[in-house]
């Protein structure tokens, strides 16, 4: 992101080859952008829920709503801020997203196992021929 930099002072020459440039007065203030707010809670809610793989869905809308973010802030052209909360939120969505597919193995894994040692066929008593 660019900084803002405020008019300076007056009787201060502003202008090319004098080294000072100011914000024109009709310029908009900086905000943050929404979106960035979002995009960091559905990436901490991700990150919550990824371990029972309930994050799987909001880490993939906060990835997918994060780079909606990134490409209006890059067109606002440095008067939309948020972009440390955008990075922020998508680690946490890819924490999430980690987290799920980390206990999806772990899950599968111990399936296979159990199935593994489950007796195979219908098991009868000893007196039955």
């Amino acid at each position: 992101m660019t900084s803002v930099q405020t008019l300076p002072p007056a009787g201060v020459e502003t202008g090319p080859g004098t080294g000072v440039h100011g914000r024109h007065p009709l310029d908009p203030e900086p905000v943050r952008a929404t979106k960035s707010r979002a995009v960091f809670a559905l990436g901490l809610i991700a990150l919550l829920t990824g371990p029972v793989v309930g994050g799987l869905v909001p880490a993939t809308v906060a990835l997918l709503l994060a780079r909606d973010a990134r490409r209006e802030a890059y067109a606002a052209g440095g008067f939309l801020t948020g972009g440390i909360w955008i990075r922020r939120g998508e680690r946490l969505a890819w924490a999430g997203l980690v987290l799920a597919a980390t206990a999806l193995v772990v899950a599968t894994i111990i399936g296979v196992f159990q199935l593994a040692n489950a007796p195979a066929g219908q098991d009868f008593s000893p007196t039955v021929d």
